[in-house]
């Protein structure tokens, strides 16, 4: 097997709200999202898909020719039943998936407004007993896992030491707020370290610090610092500014954004990750790692959904070869939107 992917599993439906109503509100200055308490809203259009970070992964991982085995937990019920039935489409190995009826599937509600996403989701109480006997893998993807999270963390930790495996490592939001100093004994043995801007300084600085520093001196202090944390390779993205990686020899590199009409970012960092976990198990370099991710999470953010718009290995190859040259901004929904009425409105059209 190429990797197992260690994570949560959920259900997730997409709420999508149409941007021309007047019965809810975007506040600019606060990002708030607000309507009116007891109202009945129309929804543009809505759809279940099957999401989570590990799984999330693992499909990507698979669509790109890996061998995948993909370690989860979910309830005995319909939507446990869904996610099976995906995993097979995916011809993902799920026998090392745990289902259990004491807890319901996990699942999340996502609202859909004006490009961007609000996530509702229940945390359930899971144990995690999972057993890796017998499994041979060359890599292993840890990452985000319910309440009882830390046993699964060490039993990871533990065969990775054991065996040698390569490790690579994407903390969950509950990990950096309740486990930081686990998180950074694992950082010890991790090859691959995958984090956002705002985990990177959470992790670094020890508390939820946002800068609003985009700037490449600012990012590159920020990679020195995870990697003095003990990861061979870290690895940042920072949405609309692209990604940033520093490796083993501490080489910096910088990689911006694909060029596409982002309809829903959902699953945007989990297609990134899984495009240069890729691209690294097939021998490839960082810089090449990186558009992998690139041009994965840029066919992602085009469909509703976590999955749905992650590639297949000649896709990937094929965008990538077409865009290898271009260095375009993502246009969003939002300035689609804009320029379209801007024009309209030199038309005379409105």
């Amino acid at each position: 097997m190429d990797i197992i992917c260690i994570g949560k599993t959920t259900i997730d439906q997409f709420l999508i709200l149409n941007e021309m109503t007047m019965k809810y509100h975007l506040d600019p200055k606060t990002g708030f999202l607000s309507f009116k308490h007891g109202e009945k809203i129309d929804v543009e259009d809505s759809e279940f898909c099957v999401g989570g970070n590990a799984t999330n992964v693992a499909v990507g991982l698979k669509r790109l020719g890996l061998s995948v085995g993909l370690f989860s937990e979910i309830g005995d019920d319909e939507f446990g039943l869904k996610i099976r039935n995906v995993m097979k489409e995916e011809e993902i190995d799920d026998s090392f998936m745990i289902k259990k009826k004491e807890a319901p599937s996990s699942f999340s509600v996502i609202i859909n407004f004006k490009g961007e996403r609000t996530i509702f989701m229940q945390r359930m109480r899971r144990d995690h007993e999972f057993s890796f006997d017998g499994v041979l893998p060359n890599y292993v993807f840890l990452t985000s896992l319910e309440n009882e999270w830390r046993k699964p963390y060490f039993e990871t930790l533990s065969i990775v030491k054991k065996n040698g495996y390569k490790l690579a490592f994407n903390p969950g939001t509950l990990q950096l707020n309740e486990g930081r100093d686990i998180v950074i004994q694992i950082l010890n043995h991790t090859n691959i370290l995958f984090v956002n801007k705002e985990e990177a300084e959470r992790l670094v600085f020890g508390h939820d610090k946002r800068m609003k520093n985009n700037e490449v001196k600012y990012i590159k202090e920020l990679l020195v610092k995870l990697k003095k944390m003990g990861p061979k390779i870290v690895v940042v993205t920072n949405g609309r500014y692209g990604s940033h990686a520093l490796d083993d020899a501490g080489n910096f590199s910088h990689v911006g954004l694909f060029p596409g009409l982002v309809v829903e970012r959902t699953g945007a960092g989990d297609s990134y990750t899984s495009g240069f976990l890729a691209a690294t198990i097939y021998g490839k370099s960082i810089k090449e790692a990186m558009r992998w991710g690139a041009v994965n999470a840029a066919a992602v953010v085009e469909r509703v959904g976590a999955i749905n718009g992650l590639l297949k290995k000649d896709e990937l190859e094929s965008r990538e070869i077409d865009h290898k040259h271009e260095e375009k901004p993502v246009v969003d929904s939002r300035q689609f939107n804009h320029i379209l009425g801007k024009a309209f409105g030199k038309l005379g059209l409105r």
